[in-house]
């Protein structure tokens, strides 16, 4: 599978409202288009995990962060541009539709989103796949581990459990990953007000 392949069939999913499985710039994941609150339903279902669980975004630049939070703090801006290693930043104020709205690009869907209206996003810069996706996307895509919730998360393909496997709608060729660290990223919470909060170094 060339990487031209690898988007051509990813993108086709994923428009479609389906899911993939593919290289992160950490571990091997799940995704489906964001904004898609049945594609994202879809990818709670693979993993068997509680649907009040928020997840783990990728998008392909701020730009495209602050068309889904309402206001980005201001020392996001400095973490995204001096980080050099995965980093997935929790912004406040997720702009989301509603539980029974369907689903548009404008807004992230609801079932991504955490309670308390954060989201999780990460701007893969080291995986030249992950980035080329997004922006050919046009919209942040989910990426959560490929495994089943409880399990260890796949560093390597072939850690992959084939159950996993059969459930998605487009698989990306080992071939393809050339980015992974093959480690989860740092997370770090941020308020409106400064705050300030590593979840995980």
């Amino acid at each position: 599978m060339t990487i031209e392949e690898a988007y051509s069939g990813a993108l086709e999913a994923l428009r479609g409202g389906g899911t993939i499985l593919y290289p992160t710039d950490t571990v091997w994941g799940l995704g489906c288009d964001a904004t898609n609150p049945e594609a994202v339903r879809r990818i709670y279902e693979i993993k068997r995990r509680d649907d009040s669980k928020s997840l783990v975004l990728l998008a392909d630049s701020l730009d495209m962060v602050a068309k889904y939070i309402r206001e980005i703090p201001s020392i996001a801006i400095d973490l995204v541009e001096v980080n050099d290693v995965p980093m997935t930043i929790i912004y406040p104020g997720a702009i989301a539709g509603a539980p029974d709205a369907p689903g548009d690009r404008w807004h992230l869907a609801w079932n991504c989103v955490a309670e308390d209206g954060s989201v999780g996003i990460r701007i893969p810069s080291c995986c030249e796949f992950c980035i080329g996706l997004v922006h050919k996307l046009g919209r942040p895509i989910v990426s959560t581990s490929a495994n089943i919730s409880g399990q260890p998360a796949p560093s390597r393909f072939s850690e992959i459990v084939p159950e996993i496997k059969d459930a998605v709608d487009f698989v990306v060729a080992p071939s393809i990953d050339r980015g992974s660290t093959g480690k989860p990223s740092q997370i770090i919470k941020l308020g409106l007000r400064g705050e300030v909060e590593i979840i995980r170094k």
